[in-house]
Formats: C-alpha cells, structure tokens, sequence
C-alpha cells in the first residue's frame, strides 16, 4: 500500500521559513518523481515544484522560484520542501505527489493528505 505523509506545516511569520518533508512508503521512491502542490482557500490547487526521478533536477512556479527548494533522501524515502522568505500569499495545505517517470505539472499517481501552512503577516 503506498503512502505518502507530509509533516512540518504549522504557523509562521512572514519572512520566516518552513521545511516540509513527505515520506514516502510502499513504491520505490527513486523511480518516481515528487512534487509539492498547494491550495488556498476558494482557490485550486496548483504546482509548486517538483524534482525528477532520474535526474533529480528541480523545477518551480514562478511565484516560489528562489524561495523555495526541494530536495530528496532516496535512502529515507523522504522529499523535502524548504520554504524560506515566507509571504502571506504562500498559506495554503501544502500536498505532495509521487508519479512514475518523468515529472509532470498536473497529473501524479499517488498524493498525500495535506500539511497546513499558513503564514501570518
């Protein structure tokens, strides 16, 4: 059964930083590549970043890029998610999702249940 349980959401200022991890259980991590999306209230949810299986390259949103870094632990089977310079626009619950291959801006095979940030101003 696959498994994915994000942690390290909670309450910041803005300005302030947050590092997000999604563990990863029942598939072999480092065939899938990971990504991190969000949802504001009243709003959809929308990529991050995320980082590919092979060549672990990463890739952004424009409003995150330079703020925020994803890195992985294949060991741990953990994906991380630093989020730094934190903005009062950057509160959302914050989802990870794992996809076989290539990475996608849409479309992943398994998510989590949501990690709440909400960062105040």
């Amino acid at each position: 059964q696959v498994q994915l349980v994000e942690s390290g959401g909670g309450l910041v200022q803005a300005g302030g930083s947050l590092r997000l991890s999604c563990a990863v259980s029942g598939l072999t991590s480092s065939d899938y590549s990971m990504g991190w999306f969000r949802q504001a209230p009243g709003k959809e949810r929308e990529f991050v970043g995320a980082i590919n299986y092979r060549t672990g390259a990463a890739y952004y949103s424009d409003s995150v890029k330079g703020r925020f870094t994803i890195s992985r632990d294949n060991a741990k089977n953990t994906v991380y998610l630093q989020m730094n310079s934190l903005k009062s626009e950057d509160t959302a619950v914050y989802y990870c999702g794992a996809r076989r291959g290539t990475f996608s801006y849409f479309e992943y095979d398994f998510w989590g249940q949501g990690t709440q940030v909400t960062v105040s101003s």
